[in-house]
């Protein structure tokens, strides 16, 4: 196998596979699309979760006993900051802070998300390929009891208490998908697209709904392996079991769609074995309370 891989993921869950990746994978080869339907603004900067999640794991500097945020971080703004009245429900540390006051210059002096994003890694000394889904826009909306909640009021804020009924994705018709993202979904010696234990709902199906990606993924000559991020009825992390159970669905690390041909699809991801010939994948529809319209 010489061609690149490519990984889509999102934050804890896919970060640590993508961790393990790069130590078998050279970091030529390996390139990581990451959801941003997370991202947010937040005291005036461009919050980016999956994002740094990954560039923190591949740099090595990710706190492995929370699995976000920057090891040996303090919290002196973030007191000061309550001290003086601002919130504090979304917890950035002060070495965090740096990254998001980074960014925020890059995109006021015209870079790209895409730009932003590969300064940040070469300044971790990050040698892999790190990718936002798409320079634009988009935000995940959940659907829940309580009303509609942006995506980081619902995780971080209410921490997933509501009861969900769906998913929507803000600004998703008219975000492009990255560039490179979709060359390398087109390129004929792509090696493997690799879908990571990330969660199904918020993490991997923004990046599936954005234009065209689907149907280039189905039409992918590579491989499409996907790792569930349920074993033993559980969710290795977040809320992907508890969604699960409240859309009425099964916990389960197997699914297969009615609708489906030749796919099985598990709760994050969705694998096709072909009949005759090589094992291959393939990537099915949202079923609809998927993404709600």
């Amino acid at each position: 196998m010489t061609g690149q891989i490519l990984a889509l993921s999102g934050g804890v869950g896919g970060a640590k596979l993508v961790w393990g990746l790069a130590r078998v994978v050279a970091p030529e080869r390996l390139a990581v699309v990451c959801n941003t339907g997370d991202d947010f603004v937040h005291l005036g900067l461009p919050i980016c979760p999956d994002l740094d999640t990954v560039l923190y794991t591949l740099a090595g500097c990710a706190d492995p006993e929370r699995g976000w945020g920057v090891a040996g971080e303090s919290w002196r703004v973030l007191e000061r900051l309550g001290a003086l009245g601002g919130p504090t429900w979304f917890r950035l540390g002060d070495l965090d802070l740096a990254t998001h006051l980074r960014r925020a210059e890059l995109l006021a002096s015209g870079a790209t998300l895409s730009e932003a994003t590969a300064a940040l890694a070469r300044a971790l000394g990050v040698a892999v390929a790190v990718l936002p889904m798409s320079d634009d826009p988009v935000a995940t909306l959940v659907d829940t009891d309580e009303g509609t909640l942006p995506f980081q009021h619902y995780f971080v804020a209410r921490r997933c208490e509501p009861r969900v009924g769906g998913f929507r994705f803000a600004g998703i018709d008219a975000a492009r998908p990255q560039p490179r993202f979709l060359a390398l979904l087109e390129d004929p010696t792509l090696a493997a697209v690799i879908l990571c234990p990330s969660n199904p709902f918020v993490s991997l199906d923004p990046i599936l709904a954005l234009p065209g990606v689907r149907a280039r993924l189905a039409a992918c000559p590579a491989p499409v392996v996907a790792v569930s991020p349920i074993v033993g009825g559980r969710a290795l992390k977040g809320p992907a079991a508890k969604m699960l159970a409240e859309l009425g669905l099964p916990v389960w690390t197997a699914w297969r769609w009615p609708a489906a041909t030749r796919i099985s699809s598990t709760a994050s991801s969705w694998i096709a074995r072909t009949p005759t010939g090589p094992r291959r994948s393939r990537a099915s529809a949202s079923p609809r309370w998927w993404r709600p319209r």
